[in-house]
């Protein structure tokens, strides 16, 4: 059931407090991707999937470690290769000779974040035994069900420019993700930076700023966050707008939309917002909320045609002009 109550000051300064205190930790380990930072908090306060794009060696498990330290949560990291079966992610039944029983092993999906590296290695069967995690939040073994915790955040990262013994992610896959980052070379100046906190030992210095328990209480203030019936047609606007770019767009561009985003998308963009305006400290949600992220919404929802890879036109160009077309409420 849904709770209505007004959010009050107080619970407005707690949630404030958290949430400075998660993005300062972050601050003080990561260097130069506070896109990244903020993204993975939003996935944290609305119990969303990120799927992280770059090339190795940019942060992205060391920033998923990050946010789980902050709040002292259970991390599992997996390696995915193409020998990679369901059962060494899910769980299986493993034979107990004392008792002469089979009993169920839950495997490492069950942790409050899941960082699943290079996701597009693992084969289109391993894959899918993800959806169910990821989707219903439960996992099952030998006919039995198991919850996942109630904060379950995956972390997935694919390397864009290897295609050598990948598997490319379905649109299936790919709709379940809340947001998709793209990281990027940080510059002198930062690459400078990471080299002295590396120096310093900054990484090996582990401490928890907030706990589980707060995940909770920011999950459950982001589902009372108001938001107007006009800020929701501004949305569902939006995301109409991607399925008629011929109608909207001027031919040059919409030429290079294939297909456009789904229902999931909208209630992304509503999640988000709210997620964005706690974080703001309001209890409301405003048009700028809607368009804070909308890059990280919509990449790996608008399909483009093999032109537009052809041609490198970037999706946040079309992006940008499918949101320009829309009227801000």
């Amino acid at each position: 059931m849904q709770d209505n109550r007004e959010i009050t000051n107080e619970e407005v300064q707690k949630a404030s407090e958290i949430i400075n205190n998660l993005l300062s930790y972050y601050n003080s380990k990561v260097v130069g991707q506070p896109y990244l930072g903020y993204s993975l908090l939003v996935a944290m306060m609305t119990n969303g999937h990120v799927l992280l794009e770059s090339v190795p060696g940019l942060a992205k498990t060391t920033a998923a470690r990050v946010m789980t330290e902050a709040v002292n949560g259970s991390f599992s990291r997996i390696q995915c290769t193409p020998d990679l079966i369901p059962s060494d992610i899910i769980g299986t039944q493993m034979y107990n000779m004392a008792t002469n029983t089979f009993e169920d092993k839950i495997g490492p999906v069950y942790s409050n974040f899941v960082l699943l590296d290079e996701i597009n290695r693992s084969s289109a069967k391993t894959q899918s035994a993800m959806l169910e995690a990821m989707q219903e939040r439960e996992v099952s073994i030998g006919g039995k069900t198991y919850k996942l915790p109630e904060v379950f955040v995956v972390i997935a990262t694919q390397n864009p420019i290897e295609s050598e013994g990948t598997y490319v992610l379905s649109e299936a896959q790919l709709d379940r993700f809340l947001l998709k980052e793209t990281v990027t070379y940080p510059s002198a100046r930062d690459e400078m930076e990471i080299l002295n906190r590396v120096e310093a030992g900054v990484f090996s210095d582990v401490k928890s700023v907030a706990s589980v328990d707060d995940v909770v209480y920011l999950q459950k203030l982001c589902k009372r966050i108001y938001i107007d019936p006009a800020i929701k047609k501004y949305i569902v606007d939006i995301v109409q707008a991607t399925r008629m770019t011929d109608k909207i767009l001027a031919p040059e561009l919409a030429q290079y939309v294939a297909m456009g985003a789904s229902t999931r998308a909208a209630i992304a963009f509503m999640e988000v917002a709210k997620a964005i305006a706690l974080i703001n400290g309001r209890r409301y949600c405003v048009p700028d909320d809607v368009k804070a992220l909308r890059y990280s919404v919509l990449r790996h929802r608008i399909m483009l045609t093999f032109a537009a890879v052809a041609e490198d036109v970037k999706i946040e160009k079309i992006i940008d002009a499918i949101i320009g077309s829309v009227k801000t409420p």
